[in-house]
């Protein structure tokens, strides 16, 4: 029986933090045990926020597949890919601008939130507004059946569905499959200071830092605001250490603390003392991976270009089946 085919990406503005290993990249290694997956690197929506730094980019994006592989992910089993090798992606994606009104992509609510957020760059630009057609555009040139998002992507793969049924009702064939959400099983991971994790606000535990950094950061996460003394009870649930506990530490011990913290008998600090060796030892794992695979690019750039083949071959045909159905091919 043939797998249904699952799709991700992910951008390379950045060093990946802990909320890219424990939300996305555990969840990409189940994946690609499951479905025929394809996970690429999404340089051109990149571009949307970084268009001034392309070469950051490429460099980013080859540190990001290291990552990958050290985290687990399989070549063998993957096709991994660079989004802009692939240029039936912007092929689609001027195809579907055709016929997706503007007002679709406005809605779209990280659209707003990234423009209240990125005030210091200028996202008054057409890919900004149009990225949200390329992930569809991503997504569809594949066929894709699943897309592991978290929950806040979910509106993005709702445009796709959207899109998909567009394009098949105005040509009348049923080009594109109409994908479906997979959630990631972890909640997502809080930063620091409880909000969500990422580098504009400077509360992230990156992947790469050192044993000191981690331990530094951890001693200043946020705990129960209105726990003020030793001896006052807490609420662990409003605690961003108790949230990392409770993906980290083994179930005993999130039940111990969770009890011990309600009852004063435990303190903040230990309790991320505690947090802070299991979090130590859980990264040190892939952080020992990371060190082999050390400035191997030219290994990154052969599985892109491997990965890059397979893709077009698939997304060339996707391409020759819309223009077919649309009778200009």
């Amino acid at each position: 029986m043939k797998k249904e085919i699952a799709l991700s990406g992910m951008r390379p503005t950045g060093k990946l933090h802990l909320g890219h290993l424990i939300g996305v990249l555990e969840n990409w290694i189940k994946i690609q045990d499951e479905y025929d997956s394809f996970f690429f690197v999404a340089d051109w929506h990149a571009l949307t926020t970084e268009y001034s730094n392309p070469t950051m980019i490429k460099d980013l994006g080859r540190e990001m597949v290291l990552d990958w592989l050290a985290a687990g992910i399989n070549p063998e089993k993957a096709i991994i890919f660079l989004q802009s090798d692939i240029s039936e992606h912007a092929e689609l994606h001027l195809i579907l601008s055709m016929i997706v009104p503007v007002p679709w992509l406005e809605r779209v609510p990280s659209y707003k939130e990234m423009k209240e957020e990125l005030t210091n760059k200028d996202l008054s630009t057409y890919g900004f507004l149009g990225y949200p057609l390329l992930q569809a555009s991503d997504i569809l040139i594949y066929k894709s059946n699943i897309v592991p998002v978290g929950i806040d992507q979910v509106p993005h793969i709702e445009l796709t569905r959207e899109v998909a049924r567009r394009f098949n009702h105005i040509y009348g064939k049923e080009v594109f499959a109409e994908p479906q959400a997979k959630l990631t099983e972890t909640s997502k991971l809080l930063g620091l200071d409880g909000r969500k994790m990422g580098k504009s606000y400077n509360n992230c535990i990156y992947l790469s830092d050192s044993s000191e950094e981690i331990r530094q950061k951890v001693m200043t996460m946020m705990t129960d605001p209105q726990r003020v003394k030793r001896t006052d009870c807490g609420n662990p649930e409003l605690s961003v250490v108790f949230s990392y506990h409770k993906i980290l530490s083994p179930p005993e011990t999130v039940k111990e603390i969770d009890d011990k913290c309600r009852n004063a008998k435990i303190g903040c600090i230990d309790c991320k003392k505690e947090l802070l060796k299991n979090l130590l030892e859980y990264i040190s794992k892939f952080q020992e991976r990371r060190s082999v695979l050390s400035k191997k690019w030219k290994d990154a750039d052969e599985i892109l270009l491997l990965g890059g083949r397979k893709a077009k071959e698939v997304a060339s045909e996707t391409i020759r089946e819309a223009k077919e159905a649309m009778r200009i091919g």
